[in-house]
């Protein structure tokens, strides 16, 4: 009786180890969103440091907003969004009194300068200590659309849908940038509200957005990134 205890104890434990390992070993990646434009000096340096954690770090999900306010200083840039503004906006009235670039938002919690490499790095680390996920999310995309699951949890949450592109190479003809030829990472060309989690088990089903690549996010009320998912692509490989 007490050897079968003790056998028990021990796979109990082993279990409980390995689940915990499991959960550790794929938390949430921290959603960084940079604000920028093709129409302002300061934004290459930003533009870069986002290309690079998109390249390198499979714990960080960029996004780059590309904003219309600089579009009306010589140069249009051809990936700006009346929704990065709007995204913007929200961002404005939690951490300033108006919107600049680059700006460099971390899981909606932090604003830093996007070019400000060791503050946005030192932001990242804050928010993967934390790593709050309120849900877990499986999205996938197939059959012309986007099925999404999202686990029950604590809190509401506002679901989003978006979009991007993951490379383009723009030669600049004119503006701050004239004759400069830019290449930008992770850029959003999608960006919709798909449902409202309320912290019971969700399925959704959406038109998938513009861009290359989809992801889901779960906004909280305070502007607060709870959950982050890649959607996987089911679609057959076109044929060569």
């Amino acid at each position: 009786m007490l050897r079968h205890s003790l056998a028990t104890c021990i796979f109990a434990t082993a279990a409980a180890l390995l689940a915990s390992h499991a959960y550790a070993a794929a938390p949430r990646p921290v959603v960084v969103e940079l604000f920028t434009s093709q129409g302002c000096s300061s934004c290459p340096p930003a533009d870069r440091f986002l290309t690079e954690m998109s390249d390198t770090r499979a714990d960080v999900l960029p996004l780059a907003f590309h904003v219309t306010y600089w579009n009306q200083l010589g140069w249009k840039d051809p990936f700006s969004l009346d929704a990065a503004d709007a995204r913007q906006a929200r961002y404005v009235q939690q951490f300033h009194d108006f919107a600049y670039t680059p700006e460099m938002v971390i899981d909606g919690k932090a604003a830093v300068v996007g070019s400000n490499r060791s503050a946005a790095s030192a932001a990242i680390e804050r928010a993967k200590s934390v790593n709050v996920t309120a849900a877990s999310i499986s999205a996938k995309r197939e059959d012309g659309g986007v099925s999404v699951s999202i686990g029950a949890g604590t809190g509401h949450a506002r679901v989003l849908l978006v979009g991007y592109d993951a490379r383009h190479v723009t030669p600049v003809g004119r503006g701050e940038n004239a004759g400069e030829t830019l290449a930008e990472s992770n850029i959003v060309r999608g960006f919709a509200p798909i449902g409202q989690w309320s912290g019971t088990a969700l399925e959704l089903r959406a038109q998938p957005t513009s861009g290359e690549h989809l992801v889901v996010l779960l906004e909280a009320d305070d502007g607060a990134i709870v959950g982050a998912a890649r959607v996987s692509d089911t679609r057959a490989a076109p044929a060569r």
